[in-house]
């Protein structure tokens, strides 16, 4: 069995409040961050990079996070973050800057 990924980098974001209305929410916020982080760190630098992304490493991201609707295409990312733009720059600039890509 798989290991959940470790509640710190959920942990740091999940004060966020989730902008999307309930009946567009087809994935947790906390998997859209997940997905994001592990693909921005991996060299992705734009939705459709984050997108190509989850869909190259799916089967682990469901195997992983329980993934019930797949990965969320590049224009759900973009407008998820734009909801929550203010705290995306935060994470860009705070948390991102200087990670040099790895793969995997």
């Amino acid at each position: 069995m798989t290991a959940k990924p470790t509640p710190s980098i959920i942990h740091h974001f999940s004060t966020i409040e989730d902008p999307r209305v309930n009946r567009q929410k087809r994935h947790q916020l906390q998997d859209i961050f997940f997905i994001s982080i592990y693909a921005m760190i991996c060299g992705a630098d734009n939705w459709v990079a984050i997108e190509e992304f989850g869909l190259a490493k799916e089967e682990w991201f469901t195997e992983l996070l329980g993934l019930e609707n797949g990965i969320l295409s590049h224009d759900t990312f973009g407008e998820v973050y734009a909801a929550i733009d203010t705290c995306w720059r935060r994470l860009k600039i705070d948390h991102l800057e200087g990670f040099v890509p790895i793969e995997f």
